[in-house]
């Protein structure tokens, strides 16, 4: 095993990280640019090393930059979370030519997962189904019109490059495709340095259902089930929970496209954590839209009903463990549901909200998990994803996770910014919702009837008394005694 791996990445998802490596009595090393020095994961990092600007361009996508600051410190492998280069095929080579274990798929898997096009051609030959379209970049708007008369409107056009919901666009008619075209291209061109654009099928009201999948270097793969992330708003999903209730009375259909996301998988010779998404029809045919390949957002619901650390695996994995979890071995228990909190203003068009955290308080109790990145006093950036914490909760049944994420939002209060937590507690409160009848436009249908939630008198006051007792405790605490480690200490600031 590892005995020090730098984190390349920041936020909730560097601190999720490291505690993994506490826990497995691995040092851990922080990056931060210059608006992160005083950052949570740098808090808590054994040790942290700036690598420059604001901008991400000048830090935390600065290859040179991340791998000086591993062979300053002594790191043996870099785990890049995810965003910033946890997809980029070219530094996952930088790692191997240099010696540093990256903590992820090979280069080559991600080079091949990393092109939309290769991904569907390498899908189809695996047998997993794909909408109708094009495995090759789009040449022409001739073109471009010529298949679209083939497959049938409304069509979609994606970024070969792509990802986010970026170079992305819906087109119902023939006479508004060559205009869609060019923006698509331009958008892709802007957000990923290619212009090239595929075309397909467009499914009308999908589910998208994603399949976690984990495997070695030596060819065992499994899955871990399926994550329902069909609420989304321009492409970026809000809420995700596990299982999916479409697939929850559906064991067959969970088996066969569990089957089709490690054929997909095997196919690229994808070894590490990733994650095979689809879209899903009323029908329940589903076809393959894409893989990340690395980590998710939404890997906590996962965990939560399986029991089964996926940070923790991925370190295994990497150091060169085999998988000792066969399919057989994997049972669902429960369910989970997770809100992504941001900074954020959802009646504002939902404008980044930066600024300030000047009071804190956050949920607890049974079945709740928080992973965040931040804490009261801390001023969020504008330079970054304003992505704060991610809140989950398991229970036994939906009807009892939607109740406890209910509470657990209810207690949660973070003062100075914006933040998205009344939006999740309107949405968790709508009867469709409720139904799991849900789908990828769901949200889009669901603002027009949104019902504002109203707080009872006794939690405006549990709220007011909580961040009053936060604010209060962090200007008179302080460490009794010296603290053991610079990761306690950090804490304890």
């Amino acid at each position: 095993m590892f005995r020090k791996v730098l984190v390349a990445n920041r936020g909730e998802i560097a601190v999720r990280v490291m505690r993994a490596l506490r826990e497995m009595g691995i040092g851990s090393v922080a990056v931060y640019s210059d608006v992160d020095r005083n950052a949570l994961h740098v808090r808590m990092a054994d040790e942290a090393v700036g690598i420059g600007g604001a901008a991400s361009s000048e830090s935390y996508l600065v290859v040179d930059k991340i791998l000086a600051a591993a062979q300053q410190t002594g790191a043996e492998a870099i785990h890049p979370g995810y965003g910033f280069l946890s997809e980029n095929a070219a530094f996952a080579a930088r790692c191997e030519q240099s010696g540093i274990v990256f903590i992820g798929p090979s280069s080559t898997a991600i080079e091949k997962m990393g092109s939309k096009t290769s991904a569907r051609s390498l899908a189809k030959q695996a047998g997993t189904p794909i909408p109708p379209g094009t495995e090759e970049s789009l040449s022409s708007a001739d073109e471009a019109k010529i298949i679209a008369r083939e497959i049938g409107y409304p069509v979609i056009l994606k970024a070969a490059a792509g990802g986010g919901g970026k170079g992305m666009r819906r087109v119902d008619r023939e006479e508004d495709l060559e205009a869609a075209l060019r923006d698509a291209s331009s958008e892709a061109e802007r957000s990923f340095r290619s212009s090239d654009v595929y075309i397909e099928k467009f499914i009308v009201r999908p589910r998208h259902i994603e399949i976690q999948v984990l495997g070695d270097q030596y060819g065992n793969m499994i899955h871990l089930g399926e994550r329902e992330c069909s609420i989304q708003r321009r492409h970026q999903k809000v809420i995700e929970e596990a299982p999916s209730p479409f697939l929850a009375t559906r064991p067959d259909l969970r088996n066969a496209m569990g089957n089709a996301a490690v054929a997909a998988a095997r196919a690229a010779g994808y070894y590490n954590a990733g994650t095979v998404e689809f879209l899903v029809d009323e029908s329940g045919a589903f076809y393959f839209l894409e893989m990340n390949t690395r980590l998710q957002v939404e890997h906590p619901v996962t965990e939560l009903i399986t029991g089964i650390d996926l940070v923790k695996w991925q370190l295994r994995i990497a150091a060169g463990e085999a998988l000792t979890l066969r399919q057989q071995d994997i049972s669902l228990r429960g369910w989970a549901m997770e809100c992504r909190v941001y900074a954020e203003d959802p009646d504002n068009g939902f404008l980044p909200s930066p600024g300030e955290i000047t009071a804190l308080s956050v949920a607890s109790g049974p079945g709740i998990r928080l992973d965040s990145g931040v804490y009261q006093g801390w001023k969020v950036p504008l330079e970054y994803d304003p992505l704060l914490m991610k809140l989950a909760a398991w229970a036994e049944t939906r009807a009892e996770v939607v109740a406890r994420l209910e509470r657990a939002l209810e207690e949660t209060h973070i003062g100075g910014i914006r933040t998205n937590t009344e939006f999740f507690l309107d949405l968790l409160g709508d009867e469709k919702f409720r139904n799991g009848a849900l789908h990828t436009g769901f949200l889009d249908e669901w603002f027009p009837r949104r019902k504002r939630h109203e707080f009872s008198a006794l939690e405006m006051q549990l709220l007011h008394q909580s961040a009053t007792l936060a604010a209060t405790e962090r200007k008179t605490s302080a460490p009794s005694q010296p603290a053991r480690s610079k990761w306690k200490e950090g804490l304890l600031r």
